[in-house]
């Protein structure tokens, strides 16, 4: 297969035992790395990453087993994704502190990050993470905790009407970005080997749950935290339309008492996207909030 085929732009490289896909540019401020969530890739922040690249270093990359990345055993402690991450800024030669945009679970592994390696931290900017505290905003079918997680993962079977559905909320997710990039990272998500990836990585969400609880608190940094208040199909294929809106509720709840425990942060909410798609659809929202770490950028 073909470079251009395998991917739209971007390389792998070696970090660690593994070769791993990455793209970064700039070299003004902090570099600024962004962990997506649950079976995401880097591409899926193509739109934020092209806002920035002139006032910052941003860094794109897929974890290993997502993406165009090698291949790994899932799903992986916060331990061990956090170990990836310090080799990555290792193998790109970044020694400076860093931003670090986590969405979903991705959130879990930047408050990990930031847990371990306080000093390495200029700030976090959390899109609906994963929080240690989920459970206790959310109803019962809604909580980590009453999922019992398996050792052999698998894909619970969907019908062809609600992959179509999926593929079509994703493609219009990907509409304002460049025909040459979505199409191929499109395609790329619903292959046979990535569309599973995003269930067999959350399966042992309870376990990292734990391993934040256990983890200390965050630094004294600044701290974006943006939640997404909008629906889409792809959500309703799995969480009924009653018990969606009660999670969007609760994680506004759990958002806000976060905010509230923490001395520098901002709360920000975003009406016109979903969970899912935020990263997408609203790169501008994003960018306003890494823009303090990038000079002559004036935050919208």
């Amino acid at each position: 297969m073909s470079r251009s085929i395998a991917w739209p732009l971007g390389d792998r490289v070696g970090v660690g035992a593994r070769t791993l896909w990455t793209l970064h540019a700039g070299s003004t401020g902090d570099p600024v790395l962004f962990l997506p969530g649950a079976g995401s890739f880097g591409l899926d922040y193509y739109r934020v990453y092209d806002l920035i690249k002139e006032h910052s270093t941003p860094i794109l990359y897929d974890r290993a087993g997502t993406g165009w990345s090698e291949d790994v055993a899932l799903p992986r402690t916060l331990d061990e994704v956090t170990d990836e991450i310090v080799d990555l800024l290792s193998a790109l030669g970044v020694e400076s502190t860093v931003a670090l945009v986590g969405h979903s679970l991705g959130g879990a592994y930047a408050q990990r990050f930031a847990q371990r390696f306080p000093d390495r931290v200029a700030r976090l900017v959390l899109i609906d993470p994963l929080h240690q505290d989920w459970d206790d905003f959310m109803p019962p079918e809604l909580q980590f905790g009453q999922a019992a997680a398996t050792d052999n993962p698998q894909l619970p079977e969907l019908p062809a009407e609600a992959i179509d559905q999926i593929q079509t909320a994703m493609e219009t997710a990907f509409r304002g970005f460049p025909t040459e990039i979505g199409e191929v990272v499109l395609d790329r998500h619903m292959s046979a080997e990535r569309f599973p990836v995003g269930f067999q990585e959350g399966l042992n969400a309870t376990q990292l749950l734990e391993e934040l609880r256990q983890g200390g608190s965050l630094p004294e940094v600044p701290i974006h935290i943006i939640s997404a208040t909008g629906t889409d199909a792809q959500q309703r294929l799995f969480v009924p339309e009653e018990l969606l809106g009660q999670q969007i509720e609760g994680s506004e709840r759990l958002y806000d008492s976060i905010a509230r425990k923490h001395s520098r942060v901002e709360r920000i909410t975003v009406p016109n996207a979903s969970h899912a798609n935020l990263p997408m659809v609203r790169p501008d929202v994003i960018a306003a909030a890494v823009a303090p770490v990038m000079p002559n950028h004036q935050q919208r």
